[in-house]
């Protein structure tokens, strides 16, 4: 897939650790595209009455979950006028050059009434085709002059944890962020300011460095060389790594003489996916970053 990089409006991503995320939040009537990567067609119609507000006056849904049934190898689209649906099941097999022309059709269908675009819930995809495709996906909805606005729902989880970083490059706002972790990068700021300088540049390259590095008590230069093209040296990643450790993403090994080795044993990715959507939230490459928790 091409991804177009001419961004028409905004994309909002609410995240959770507790499980997927409502992305329903806010809709009140109005039109709708609901990209399905967790939910089955019935589930994801039933759920709209179980929640205070209008529903959507039309929808158009495309499945692209494991719950979907009778996907084609062609996915073709039903309209039902009466239920003021239209939908298309693709099944889970579908990467982002399949959903690129069914997600476009459903837009096309609302030309002249700016639907909303959901994308729920983005992280099961992006963990079982990467974050390249769930950006073009992304990117496939978001530059599209004739919606309103993209609400991608995102659970936090062991698998998805890695692929987060990318899809925050993406988003103009964040939603859902765990008031612990910031709380934690609040303190990390008033205790020892330089150290959070490093976490809040380098968390991403940390993060790719500790799940490359297959030793389990490595030394941060270990850790360095486990990556590709960095833009830390070890000693800043050392710093980065001191930092997360405070921030209760790993530990440090205690039977260590000299430099200090990490334990990655103890490497929680869903804390450290928590603590990277706090980061992004006060980054200050983007001042007007809006954050809710």
């Amino acid at each position: 897939m091409t991804v177009p990089t001419t961004r028409e409006v905004d994309v909002t991503i609410r995240v959770d650790s507790i499980g997927s995320p409502s992305v329903r939040d806010g809709v009140s009537g109005g039109s709708v595209v609901s990209v399905l990567f967790e939910t089955g067609l019935e589930a994801w119609r039933r759920a709209w009455n179980d929640r205070a507000g209008e529903s959507p006056r039309r929808e158009a849904v495309v499945v692209a979950s494991d719950i979907a049934r009778g996907a084609a190898a062609t996915a073709t689209t039903q309209v039902l006028p009466e239920r003021r649906l239209a939908y298309t099941i693709l099944g889970p097999d579908a990467d982002a050059d399949r959903l690129e022309d069914p997600i476009g059709d459903a837009l096309a269908e609302f030309e002249g009434s700016e639907p909303r675009v959901l994308l729920d819930d983005l992280a099961p995809f992006a963990a079982a085709r990467g974050s390249a495709e769930a950006v073009g996906v992304i990117e496939t909805v978001a530059t599209e002059p004739a919606v309103d606005s993209v609400t991608i729902g995102w659970s936090l989880t062991a698998d998805s944890a890695s692929a987060l970083s990318p899809i925050l490059e993406h988003v103009d706002e964040i939603e859902g962020i765990d008031s612990e972790a910031m709380a934690a990068i609040d303190r990390l700021q008033r205790e020892d300011p330089t150290t959070f300088g490093y976490v809040r540049r380098h968390w991403a390259e940390a993060q790719r460095g500790i799940e490359s590095c297959s030793r389990n008590y490595p030394q941060s230069k270990q850790i360095h060389a486990a990556l590709s093209d960095p833009e830390t040296t070890p000693r800043t990643l050392g710093a980065t790594l001191s930092g997360l450790v405070s921030l209760g993403v790993l530990d440090t090994w205690a039977e260590t003489v000299g430099s200090t080795r990490y334990d990655l044993t103890a490497y929680d990715p869903v804390r450290m996916a928590a603590i990277g959507v706090a980061f992004a939230a006060v980054s200050d490459d983007d001042p007007d970053r809006v954050l809710e928790e």
